[in-house]
């Protein structure tokens, strides 16, 4: 199984809680994060984009990077794990992705890809007058694959012509070509989420949320592979889980309940209200299940809670559904759980064997 580590672009990570590590988002830290991630033999990391936070006592979300810059700057300081940074597609033309990402291969060559992301939260964007109107919504993913299309005409030929709905290309030349074909990842989880992934993606997060474990992800995997056999295409399953792990599984629970007792519930209010504004969400979109799923969860991630044996045991027992290529993993304090990882848990995995346990230079 794959392992990639969701990259700490945001201030405080994934935990909407006051009680949590509190932390600003930084090159330095990052740096740092993806180094001990190579070093621990991952295989792939990745950066979000977000463009306005929840607010709240904790302030979740107000403190971004942005997600190419940073990863140009990390495509520069690693040399193996594979790297993938996250396009809000509202914000850039496709063709200036596709020269963005093209330039980052240079500096990684065969090395970088490119998440997409549609836009569930209309401050994002209305904020900087770029929300196109509520029917965004509806139309999103026919907005996406069209933009999808064009970065891989000329990631694959150089150029574009193509006409569609939203994008009219004349004649649009890119060069260089980057050495390798881009990965493209997405995170639909609703059922034109999911159609899109099986189109056009080459691997498609999946969150089972909250506590689930093998069995809740099992079914989005089987959900995935449905839509990919309807497309004949190959798409990769990949896991969303967040790690809270200490040496035995009441210090560990310890710790998660003391993150829950500091629920920062305005910002999960301000999230919640920016989800309401899709009228039509359906219930395992992005905002469909921040409505109706773990209110009063600080995350919205699946989360293994143990000890280094117990987390080590969950993750073999993912490694075991049909269909599942990796996990991204994220943690509620980067840096040790970086450490507690690559010498405490992953020498336990028997889906990790032979991976390295050592510290990052």
């Amino acid at each position: 199984m794959e392992i990639g580590v969701f990259l700490p672009i945001g201030n405080n990570g994934w935990l909407i809680s006051t009680t949590s590590p509190q932390f600003k988002p930084s090159f330095e830290l990052n740096r740092t994060v993806i180094q001990k991630a190579e070093a621990f033999g991952f295989d792939f990391a990745l950066s979000m984009i977000k463009l306005r936070g929840f607010g709240g006592p904790s302030g979740y979300w107000d403190y971004n990077l942005e997600s190419f810059t940073l990863m140009a700057g990390i495509a520069a300081v690693t040399q193996r794990i594979k790297l993938f940074a996250t396009a809000a597609v509202l914000t850039l033309p496709p063709a200036i992705v596709a020269r963005m990402a093209t330039t980052i291969d240079s500096i990684a060559p065969g090395r970088f890809g490119v998440n997409v992301v549609t836009g569930w939260q209309k401050a994002e964007y209305s904020q900087m007058g770029l929300w196109p109107g509520e029917a965004h919504f509806a139309h999103r993913y026919d907005y996406l694959s069209e933009y999808v299309q064009v970065m891989r005409d000329l990631w694959q030929t150089g150029q574009s012509d193509r006409k569609g709905r939203f994008f009219t290309m004349d004649d649009c030349r890119m060069l260089p070509m980057p050495s390798a074909p881009i990965e493209i990842i997405s995170a639909g989880q609703s059922d034109a989420g999911m159609a899109f992934a099986a189109e056009h993606a080459d691997f498609n997060f999946l969150s089972g949320g909250g506590e689930n474990e093998a069995a809740g992800l099992a079914r989005q995997v089987t959900r995935l592979r449905k839509a990919t056999a309807e497309t004949g295409r190959d798409v990769g399953a990949l896991a969303l889980i967040m790690i809270i792990a200490d040496e035995t599984d009441a210090a560990a629970r310890a710790k998660w309940e003391h993150y829950k007792a500091g629920v920062d519930r305005e910002a999960l209010a301000w999230r919640d209200g920016q989800a309401g504004q899709d009228k039509k969400a359906g219930a395992l979109s992005t905002a469909g299940r921040m409505l109706t799923e773990q209110h009063d969860l600080p995350t919205n991630l699946a989360v293994f809670v143990g000890s280094y044996a117990t987390v080590a045991e969950k993750l073999d027992e993912l490694a075991m559904v049909d269909g599942l290529r990796g996990v991204m993993l994220t943690f509620d304090d980067f840096v040790v759980g970086m450490e507690q990882f690559g010498h405490r848990i992953q020498p336990l995995m028997r889906c990790r064997s032979g991976r390295p346990a050592r510290a990052a230079a």
